[in-house]
């Protein structure tokens, strides 16, 4: 038996609480496979669906080492994990996504120069340690730019969007905290992603997709995005020329700008699972949460089939009630409610999302805005600036 493949029976080790995990922990044990769960919160989803579950801190290593050693293999549903803590497990236990990709997409400078060396068109930016530096550099970078840690995940409060010179004073508090990039606001007209399942040795691409945030936070992903050919093209070509320099096993996504004069940014890459993937549920073959598993687990990736076309939205915590009388009238929408505790839905944004099968995209955003429940979201192009959509 071919010891790198996880077979029904064997044991995935997830480590994360997002919503992510629970695509997956249920992908996983379809497919008789036992999942074991790590985290900081015992009160998640993903954990109330494991067999077994570790609660306990990132920064653990007796805990973590216990956790790895019941696993045969362990994966990260989100990019939030720090590297450190995969490549901890990765000595007690296998770990295919590996730590590779993990640590240049944590850190904006690290990620910089992972794009400059495939050429790849991104935001202009620079290196920021103090606030000369922002002065100096601002007439290269222009008007509107953003502050950012080099660091991601530190959140919106270390960040600062700069819109006219009397702006940069505001950086001073900022610069204390350490490093920081200086980075182009890009006008974009279409904010686009592609979800990558990648193994050793084969790709497999789901459609590209459009996508809208709000605030940061992701609100609608349509597919298949309404593109030029063109560009449809050249999005495939990038993220196949990142796929072959890039060490990863498993489900990742790039993202993209489009400008309206169909000039085409790099964004970012998210090496892990992705919420504007969740919309494959529906409009593919196979899922994202499926995929990624088929990958790690050492399977061979299912060619993906578009199914039909499918709006994912996303609804807030104060949109639930609203979501009853959609319920009961509407046999082509199909509800995701995520399961928090209180507290938990206190804190969080997002509450579920809704999938939309529709005969075309411009059909599902139609019956969107018939609800006036989404009207902003949907109405909304993607040209507003953020300086981080995730982050």
């Amino acid at each position: 038996m071919d010891n790198s493949v996880l077979n029904p029976g064997d044991t995935l080790g997830i480590i994360g609480n997002s919503t992510n995990g629970v695509g997956l922990v249920i992908a996983a044990r379809n497919a008789g496979i036992k999942v074991g769960v790590y985290g900081d919160n015992e009160n998640t989803e993903t954990m109330e669906l494991a067999d077994f579950r570790v609660v306990g801190a990132l920064k653990d290593q007796q805990q973590l080492q216990n956790f790895a050693e019941r696993c045969d293999v362990v994966t990260y549903e989100s990019e939030t994990i720090d590297a450190a803590v995969m490549s901890f497990l990765a000595a007690h236990t296998r770990v295919p996504q590996g730590t590779d990709a993990l640590e240049i997409m944590q850190d904006r400078s690290l990620e910089r120069a992972f794009f400059s060396q495939l050429n790849l068109n991104v935001a202009p930016s620079a290196t920021i340690v103090s606030l000369d530096d922002v002065y100096q550099s601002i007439g290269s970078i222009g008007y509107p730019s953003v502050l950012k840690p080099i660091q991601k995940g530190l959140g919106q409060n270390r960040q600062l969007v700069i819109k006219t010179q009397t702006d940069i004073v505001k950086a001073a508090d900022l610069l204390d905290w350490g490093t920081y990039m200086l980075e182009s606001l890009i006008p974009f007209q279409q904010e686009l992603s592609v979800i990558v399942a990648k193994t050793p040795t084969t790709t497999e691409f789901f459609p590209i997709v459009e996508n809208r945030y709000r605030n940061h936070e992701l609100m609608m992903t349509m597919v298949p995005a309404q593109i030029d050919p063109a560009v449809n093209d050249e999005i495939l070509r990038i993220t196949q020329e990142i796929c072959d320099n890039l060490t990863y096993t498993g489900v990742f996504e790039v993202a993209f700008f489009l400008t309206k004069s169909g000039n085409l940014y790099v964004k970012r890459i998210v090496p892990a699972m992705h919420a504007s993937g969740y919309v494959f549920d529906r409009a593919t073959n196979i899922s994202m949460a499926e995929q990624h598993l088929r990958a790690i687990a050492g399977l061979p990736l299912t060619p993906v089939k578009q199914v039909l076309p499918v709006v994912a939205v996303y609804f807030t915590t104060a949109q639930t009630n609203l979501m009853r009388t959609q319920w009961q009238i509407k046999p082509n929408w199909f509800f995701n409610f995520y399961h928090r505790t209180q507290l938990q839905a206190e804190k969080a944004v997002m509450a579920g999302h809704v999938l939309l099968e529709a005969t075309s995209v411009k059909d599902a955003l139609e019956q969107i805005d018939d609800t006036n429940i989404w009207h902003q979201a949907s109405a909304e192009t993607s040209t507003e600036t953020a300086p981080e959509t995730t982050d």
